[in-house]
C-alpha cells in the first residue's frame, strides 16, 4: 500500500471543512462557490483546502470559462478503506483469539 498517498488520503479528511466538502461532492458535481456558500471562510481558504483536495486525489476540478467545477473520485477513498478494513480485521482476530482463550474459565474470567 503506497504509504505516501494514504498519509495524503487522511490528512485530506482531517479537516471538518474539507469533510464536508467531500460529503457536498458525494451528491454530486458543484462548483468553488458552491462549495464555498455553507462554509464560515473566504473564497481563497476554500480554493486552498480544495488543493489539499485535489492532491490527495479525492477531487478533481475541472475549469470551464470562469466556473471550476469539482468532482469526487469515490475510487480515491478505497485506500483509505483498505487501510481500514486492514485494521478491523486484524482486531476482529484477536478478539475471537481472546474470546477462545476466555472460555477456558469457568466463569468466564480469569482468575
Amino acid at each position: 500500500m503506497a504509504v505516501a498517498a494514504l498519509d495524503l488520503t487522511f490528512h485530506a479528511l482531517a479537516d471538518p471543512a474539507r469533510r464536508a466538502m467531500i460529503e457536498r461532492l458525494s451528491r454530486g458535481p458543484a462548483s468553488v462557490s458552491e462549495l464555498a456558500q455553507p462554509l464560515a471562510m473566504s473564497l481563497p481558504a476554500v480554493v486552498q483546502h480544495l488543493a489539499v483536495l485535489e492532491a490527495s486525489g479525492l477531487v478533481a476540478s475541472q475549469k470551464v470559462g470562469r466556473v471550476r467545477t469539482c468532482r469526487m473520485d469515490p475510487a480515491a477513498l478505497s485506500l483509505a478503506e483498505q487501510w481500514i478494513d486492514q485494521r478491523r480485521r486484524e482486531w476482529e482476530r484477536r478478539l475471537c483469539r481472546l474470546g477462545e482463550h476466555l472460555k477456558q474459565f469457568p466463569d468466564g474470567e480469569p482468575t
